[in-house]
């Protein structure tokens, strides 16, 4: 269902470096949104579809991380955060198909458009960061997708570099992302939170 066989997949044997095996999960899951960006809209990340095809790639990262010393929730956090990452962005693909659609205008025809509205804001005088960083474009700023994912996952791998390396494997290290975690036990149910 979500995988055919022209597609981009996972090779048999998988990069022994965490690292490199994550970048290569990342960017197979990358594409095979660019190749149906339908498949972003499908799930929420509190609801996440519990298929095989859609399954190999959480266990593609989870086994980078394997071996690491992380908690249970860190690890599981890691990848939550890296498939959001990719997920987050890929929703937009699919957005601005529509957009265009109904519009009958590409995204730059869109933009120029709104230059009135946009001088506006600027002229306005409450938006000086953004003012600033509008001002310093030579050409306007061309949100490019494909890279701002690059970007995204570089970023995410160099912050979370600490939280993987720093741990010995078999010491149960404790990295925590999000705190101290309680057991599931004594967690209050989600619509209480």
């Amino acid at each position: 269902m979500l995988q055919q066989a022209h597609e981009k997949s996972y090779p048999a044997e998988a990069p022994e470096d965490w690292r490199t095996r994550i970048e290569l999960g990342a960017r197979t899951l990358w594409s095979l949104y660019r190749q149906h960006p339908w498949l972003a809209q499908l799930g929420c990340l509190t609801r996440p579809l519990l298929v095989p095809n859609l399954m190999v790639h959480g266990e593609w990262v989870l086994g980078a991380l394997d071996g690491h010393g992380l908690d249970p929730t860190t690890l599981f956090d890691i990848h939550v955060l890296l498939y959001s990452h990719v997920q987050g962005l890929a929703v937009h693909l699919e957005m601005e198909a529509h957009a265009e659609a109904a519009t009958g205008q590409s995204e730059d025809q869109w933009m120029d458009s709104r230059a009135p509205a946009l001088q506006e804001l600027v002229e306005s005088g409450r938006f000086p960061a953004f003012t600033k960083a509008v001002g310093a474009f030579e050409d306007g700023y061309d949100l490019r997708l494909d890279a701002l994912f690059e970007f995204g996952l570089k970023t995410l791998l160099d912050g979370l570099t600490s939280a993987v390396e720093g741990q010995e494997a078999g010491t149960g290290g404790t990295a925590a992302i999000g705190g101290p975690h309680r057991p599931a036990a004594s967690r209050r149910p989600a619509a209480d939170r």
